[in-house]
This record gives structure tokens, C-alpha cells and sequence, in this order.
């Protein structure tokens, strides 16, 4: 309990100094592995996190949707030749933290563990990597949970609003596809398609690695071949490509009896190594990303109170970029908040930021990034984002710079493209009024 308490927190505690004061080394170990290090002396805590690019939902087989996030439940459920609670209990003995997880573009391995543990935690991480024992009981209770959290989204309107949204906008394309799968997609997985998928995917060709605490960079290069060292060269080719979000049907309605109807839309946008991402992000944050600050909480919840919240945000996949965003409003008073949305798109398209505005969201976009970087961990899943986006070690000092360079110019060109309304799809989810 006491190692548990002092673990968390040091986790919140982190590193005392700013995202610009870091230094980030690459790290090459004996064996041609990389990863990047920041050293952490001021606590006695490390922190790891790995992620195989191209090892996410969009790569599981057809039929198989659900796959990969099954996966991340199971690989810390037992390990050699400890069953699940054995696994379970030399990770709590030694107060270490430790998970798996996948998303639509990447497969996510973390653990932070106290210095006087990391021997365990790195042995374990190992074990867990090399030999998953996908027991039979800990197979059919991820199942059992995967099938429970299907029927959760089913229920709700938003995961629902969701789901169709990528259907419609990705037909035939793997980013169209649920990742928690179907019943049938799901019971159908197999231990051979667990152990298939790791063996195909899995690989240190699309490894990226971030390490963050008490390791020299001398020590860390002997445990990266200790934790991945037995991974194939190359992982199998993925057979995924570029796709532009197809031109939906302007409005797309499932009834719901629910008194409020959840709106979720959306339009082609921008991947994140694009020369004009950061130009839409200051424009976003504008438009629908700085909550309160923003012109769509203005005109929709301020002047009209026509819904709680409503936000837009980029959302950039490997291999496509969308603009999104999201309300919930009264069903008499859809259609009027949806009226008012596409009017905020075309103001923006049209009129572009005031100075006002672009200062405001410059000061809150550099001000804030320093609270990315508050814990050890934390500080580790930004920088593998990074590395995965392949922005460049240098970027946790340019990211500001880069902001800063954006103009009222840089924001009309990009809204002139981005903010098309006709271009936008609408899903909604409820019993709306008058569309």
C-alpha cells in the first residue's frame, strides 16, 4: 500500500522543470534498437512506453474486427508461467503499473515502476511481450467484457452517432469498421488469431519507444534489447492506404426515444505532419476548441442556449484527417443549433479570426502545453505521440515557435478549404424536430 501510494504520487509530481527545458536523447541499444530518453534523476521512478505503428484496429482481418483492442485486454493476464493472477500479483507486490491497449492507427505498451523495481518490471513487460499465455478463462472473460461494451455502445447515443459516422464515412476502408467488432466478429477470435496478430504486427521495423526517469542512457540501451530484442525484423505488410472521408448525405437520422438528440459531424481535414495543421489547429481552437473561448459555445449555449456544450476538433489518422464535431441539444431544438453551426462554419470560411482572436488562442495553445508534461508518464506518452507523427526530436521546442508563426492569412486559406458546410455530413441520434 505504502509503495502503491508513493508511486501515485510521484506520477503526479513528475518533472519539476518546463517542455522546452527537457532534454530528449535518442538512444541506440547493442542491438539497433532506438528510443528517446529524457533522464530523471530528481525521483526514483521510471516510466516506458512503447507503441507498434500500423498495429491498431484498422489492421484487423476482415472478420476479426475487434481483435486488436481484445488483445489489449489480454496481455496482462497472465504471462510464461504465471496464470493471470500470478501476473497479477508480481506486478502489485513490486508497485508496478502496467497495460496494453490499442487504438484505430497503433498497439500501446506501458509500465512505470519505482528504480528499486525495474529489474521486475522490465523482466515482466518481457514475458508478457514474448509469451502471453492467452488462457482460455482469460480469453472468454475479455470476450465476455468486449461483447458487454458492445451492447454499452449500442445503447448510447453518442458511441452510436460515432460508429455510423465512420461507417458513412469510410465505406469499404478498415477505418469504416467498428473496432469493438460485432458478436460475430468477436466470438469468432481465436488464440491463433491473438497469437497471428502479434506475430504479423508486432515487429521492430514500426516500434517506437519513449522512456522517461531514474535510467542512464548507457543502462537503458542493454534493457531495450532485454524487452524487445526478440521481436522480428519487419512486421507484414499492413495493405493500408490514403483515403479522403467519402461525401456523405447531408443529414443522416436514427430515431431514438431519448429526449435529446446527439449530432455528430464532420468533413475531410488534415494530417498532422500537413504545413498547414497547426494554421487549422489556432483556427479550431477558435472555432470550437477553446470550450468557453470559442465561437460555437457563443453562439449556440451563450446567445441562444440551445445546448450545454457543442466542439469541434482535427482529428488526424495515419492515413486520413477529418474535421469534427459534436452537441446535444433538446430534439425540438436540433435542427436550430444545426442552423446555427453551418452558419459559424461559413462565418469562419468567410471572415477568417479577428487579431483578437488569434492572440487570445496563441497565449492559451503555447500557455497550456507545459501542463502535457506534469507527470513522468505523461511525459512519455506525449513524446511518443511525437514519434509516432514523426515530428522530429526537436519538436517539444518548435511546437510553440510554430504557433506563434501562424497569420490571419495562414487561417483563411486553410478555412477556405476546411469549412466548406457542404462538405460536412450530420449524424444524428434521437427524435429531432424539423430536419
Amino acid at each position: 500500500m505504502i509503495r502503491a501510494t508513493f508511486v501515485a504520487i510521484a506520477l503526479t509530481l513528475g518533472l519539476a522543470h518546463g517542455a522546452e527545458a527537457m532534454e530528449i536523447k535518442e538512444v541506440t541499444s547493442p542491438g539497433g534498437i532506438k528510443a528517446w530518453l529524457v533522464e530523471e534523476h530528481g525521483l526514483p521512478l521510471l516510466s516506458v512506453s512503447a507503441a507498434f505503428r500500423d498495429a491498431g484496429s484498422a489492421t484487423n482481418p476482415q472478420g476479426r474486427e475487434g481483435l486488436a483492442i481484445m488483445l489489449g485486454g489480454l496481455m496482462n493476464e497472465g504471462a510464461g508461467d504465471m496464470d493471470a493472477a500470478a501476473f497479477k500479483r508480481a506486478l502489485e507486490s513490486h508497485a508496478i503499473s502496467f497495460g496494453t491497449s490499442a487504438d484505430t492507427d497503433a498497439f500501446y505498451l506501458a509500465f512505470s515502476a519505482l528504480s528499486e523495481h525495474k529489474d521486475e518490471a522490465f523482466r515482466l513487460a518481457a514475458l508478457a511481450l514474448s509469451s502471453p499465455r492467452f488462457d482460455g478463462d482469460a480469453v472468454e472473460r475479455v470476450r465476455s467484457q468486449m461483447l458487454v461494451a458492445q451492447k454499452q455502445i449500442e445503447e448510447d447515443p453518442e458511441s452510436t452517432a460515432g460508429v455510423l459516422f465512420n461507417e458513412l464515412a469510410f465505406p469499404g476502408h478498415p477505418y469504416g469498421r467498428r473496432e469493438y467488432g460485432s458478436v460475430e466478429s468477436v466470438s469468432a477470435i481465436t488464440r491463433d488469431d491473438l497469437t497471428g496478430f502479434i506475430a504479423a504486427r508486432f515487429a521492430r521495423d514500426n516500434l517506437f519507444i519513449t522512456v522517461v526517469g531514474d535510467i542512464t542512457a548507457e543502462e537503458l540501451g542493454a534493457r531495450l534489447d532485454q524487452l524487445f530484442g526478440g521481436l522480428p525484423a519487419n512486421a507484414t505488410p499492413h495493405g493500408l492506404s490514403d483515403v479522403t472521408m467519402a461525401q456523405m448525405a447531408p443529414m443522416t437520422v436514427i430515431q431514438r426515444d431519448i429526449p435529446q438528440s446527439v449530432v455528430m459531424f464532420g468533413a475531410p481535414g488534415l494530417r498532422i505532419k500537413d504545413a498547414d495543421f497547426m494554421a487549422a489547429n489556432v483556427m479550431n481552437y477558435v472555432l470550437g476548441g477553446g470550450s468557453f473561448a470559442s465561437r460555437l459555445m457563443t453562439e449556440v449555449r451563450e446567445k441562444r442556449g440551445l445546448a450545454y456544450g457543442v466542439s469541434t476538433f482535427l482529428l488526424p489518422n495515419n492515413f486520413t484527417g477529418l474535421i469534427m464535431g459534436q452537441v446535444a441539444t433538446d430534439n425540438a431544438r436540433v435542427a436550430e443549433s444545426i442552423s446555427v453551426i453551418k452558419a459559424e462554419l461559413e462565418r469562419m470560411r468567410n471572415e477568417g479570426v479577428t487579431d483578437e482572436e488569434l492572440t487570445n488562442a496563441k497565449a492559451y495553445l503555447t500557455g497550456s502545453f507545459a501542463l502535457r508534461f506534469d507527470s513522468n508518464a505523461r511525459i512519455a506518452s506525449q513524446l511518443l505521440g511525437y514519434q509516432l507523427d514523426e515530428l522530429g526530436i526537436d519538436y517539444v521546442v518548435r511546437r510553440n515557435q510554430l504557433i506563434e508563426a501562424v497569420t490571419r492569412e495562414d487561417i483563411a486559406r486553410v478555412a477556405a478549404y476546411l469549412l466548406d458546410s457542404g462538405k460536412f455530413g450530420f449524424v444524428v441520434v434521437g427524435a429531432p424536430q424539423g430536419l
